[in-house]
C-alpha cells in the first residue's frame, strides 16, 4: 500500500517541488534580509501537513480504488498509472508549490518574463494575502 508513496511519479514531483520551494524560500529570505524562524517553521508545518494528507489519500485510494481519469488515453495512464485521490491532490499541491516557487524566485530577483511576473502577482493577490501593493512579501 505505501509503495505508492515512493513509486507514484506525481508524488515524487510534489516532493521535488517542496524541496525547491524550501530552497528558494530560504534564498529569498536571505536576499531580503528578512530571515524569520516563525515563518519558516509555519511553512515547514504546512509542507509536512501536505505530505501527511497525501499519505492519507494513498490509504483512501487503497480502500476505494477510484480512477479519476478513466477518460485519458492509455499512453498517459500507462505512464502515470491509476490517477486516484492521492494523485489528484498531488497535482493540486504541485500547482500551489509552483506558484510559491515563482514567488520566491521573484523575491530572489531571478529574472522572469514580466508577463509571467505580473500573472504570478495577480494569482497571489487572488489566492493569498502575500502581495501588498506592488511588492511580494
Amino acid at each position: 500500500m505505501f509503495e505508492e508513496l515512493f513509486e507514484n511519479k506525481l508524488i515524487q514531483v510534489l516532493v521535488i517541488f517542496i524541496v525547491l520551494d524550501v530552497i528558494f524560500g530560504i534564498l529569498g529570505s536571505i536576499k531580503q534580509h528578512k530571515t524569520n524562524s516563525t515563518i519558516g517553521i509555519d511553512g515547514i508545518i504546512r509542507k509536512i501537513g501536505m505530505l501527511f494528507s497525501i499519505a492519507g489519500c494513498v490509504i483512501l485510494d487503497y480502500i476505494v480504488e477510484i480512477d479519476l481519469v478513466f477518460f485519458l488515453p492509455d499512453a498517459i495512464k500507462t505512464y502515470f498509472g491509476r490517477i486516484g485521490i492521492a494523485s489528484l491532490f498531488s497535482i493540486i499541491y504541485c500547482l500551489f508549490e509552483t506558484l510559491s516557487i515563482f514567488k520566491n524566485m521573484i523575491r530572489c530577483k531571478i529574472p522572469l518574463p514580466s508577463s509571467l511576473k505580473k500573472y504570478i502577482e495577480k494569482l497571489l493577490k487572488e489566492f493569498t494575502n502575500e502581495v501588498k501593493g506592488d511588492e511580494i512579501k
